[in-house]
């Protein structure tokens, strides 16, 4: 039976969620440089338009439809197919089917998004397009069928994910990596100077990734009760610890309070938190958050002084945060938040095995397939664009259109 409140809750929840895409635009624009910065805000309100309509044809069915062998959904929801105003006890027994799928449409929006940070200032905007359909199709929706839909053979095996730290983080985290090693350095790389076009815009963009996080992870409650308001606190309480850990880091080695360190240091925390907000008290929530800001804060510099040139560090602060969420939620998940799970701490030990095991599923699985689909592609149309389109920017080059006249 449909529930207003909780519908409504989710309804603003999915809101909240598409809110991320855009404000991910502003966050990684204001990062590159200023001849980027429109295509690199395009890049993310384009995956946005597109992935919602990829989801609506195929994704969902793909990722939530009857399972095949617990390995994929069927095609039976194709365009919505069965997908109506009625709920669907398996997913959520008192909203809409229909909004169930909107709030997962939105999830699976903002996970393409990510990976775009590893690739701006050198990919061609259709090859990125391309491949952002094709990810979607064959590595992000298997994954969300596996940790999610009803028969999944990691969900069968006890894994958790309340709102994403594998299927979203870590997915996006390694595809990143793979991204980078694919596409080479942009010119210059380790050599020239490549200052930020904006920091106000990535203080913007992370605060309104934390506003639009709370329905990322509160939202997974799909209902309007105290699991949410759980979820919600978990959160605030994570980025907050991550944002003042990686301060701290910053004010030890630079002797300065880096403002993109505490932005980087917030989405770390709340990537983290991600998987296990929805099963960690505020303690736990804040020993993820603190340790996450550490954890990537170390694994970003560890990048730094590799020659793979993740330009944004996705794979630092997604990656890293999500493999830490994904582990601490086999630690710290507990009982008295959500029933339905125990960690570590609290007498269950085969909750953390169960973790490890999908995270390194995660991760393998994401980083080949999407090697492949890159080489395919570069193989085909092209990844890249040329030097002299990449000397003179990306805005003028991709769009015709600079960011600053």
């Amino acid at each position: 039976m449909v529930d207003a409140g909780d519908t409504a809750w989710l309804l603003v929840s999915s809101a909240l969620v598409f809110l991320m895409t855009p404000a991910l635009g502003f966050f990684y624009g204001g990062l590159v440089r200023k001849k980027n910065l429109a295509n690199t805000i395009m890049m993310c309100f384009a995956a946005a338009a597109l992935i919602s309509l990829q989801w609506v044809l195929w994704g969902y069915s793909l990722a939530f439809g009857p399972s095949v062998n617990g390995v994929i959904g069927s095609l039976d929801w194709f365009g919505l197919r069965g997908v109506g105003l009625d709920p669907n006890p398996d997913y959520a027994p008192t909203v809409p089917h229909q909004a169930f799928m909107l709030f997962q449409g939105m999830f699976a929006i903002i996970t393409a998004a990510l990976i775009i940070g590893a690739v701006v200032e050198r990919i061609k905007f259709s090859s990125g397009i391309l491949f952002l359909v094709l990810w979607s199709t064959i590595v992000y929706d298997p994954l969300a069928h596996w940790v999610w839909g009803v028969g999944g053979w990691l969900r069968n095996l006890g894994a958790l994910d309340f709102a994403g730290g594998t299927v979203v983080h870590i997915n996006a985290g390694i595809a990143a990596l793979a991204a980078a090693m694919v596409l080479r350095n942009r010119i210059g790389y380790g050599s020239a100077a490549f200052e930020p076009s904006n920091i106000t815009y990535v203080i913007l963009g992370a605060s309104l990734l934390w506003f639009g996080w709370f329905g990322f992870n509160a939202g997974s409650a799909l209902s309007a009760g105290g699991l949410a308001s759980s979820a919600f606190m978990a959160t605030n309480v994570a980025a907050s610890a991550a944002t003042l850990s990686w301060l701290l880091m910053s004010w030890f080695y630079k002797g300065k309070a880096s403002i993109i360190g505490a932005a980087s240091g917030a989405v770390a925390g709340l990537v983290a938190v991600t998987p296990a907000s929805g099963f960690v008290d505020a303690l736990g929530a804040m020993v993820i958050g603190f340790t996450a800001g550490l954890l990537c804060f170390y694994a970003v510099s560890f990048r730094s002084r590799t020659k793979i040139d993740d330009s944004l560090d996705v794979w630092g602060v997604h990656g890293v945060g999500g493999t830490w969420g994904a582990i601490a939620t086999g630690i710290f998940a507990n009982p008295a938040v959500n029933p339905t799970a125990a960690g570590l701490l609290y007498g269950n030990p085969y909750q953390l095995l169960v973790q490890v095991v999908a995270t390194g599923v995660a991760w393998v699985y994401s980083f080949i397939l999407t090697f492949a689909i890159l080489k395919l592609i570069d193989k085909t149309v092209g990844l890249r664009v040329s030097k002299e389109e990449e000397l003179v920017g990306l805005d003028l080059t991709q769009h015709a259109e600079p960011a600053y006249v």
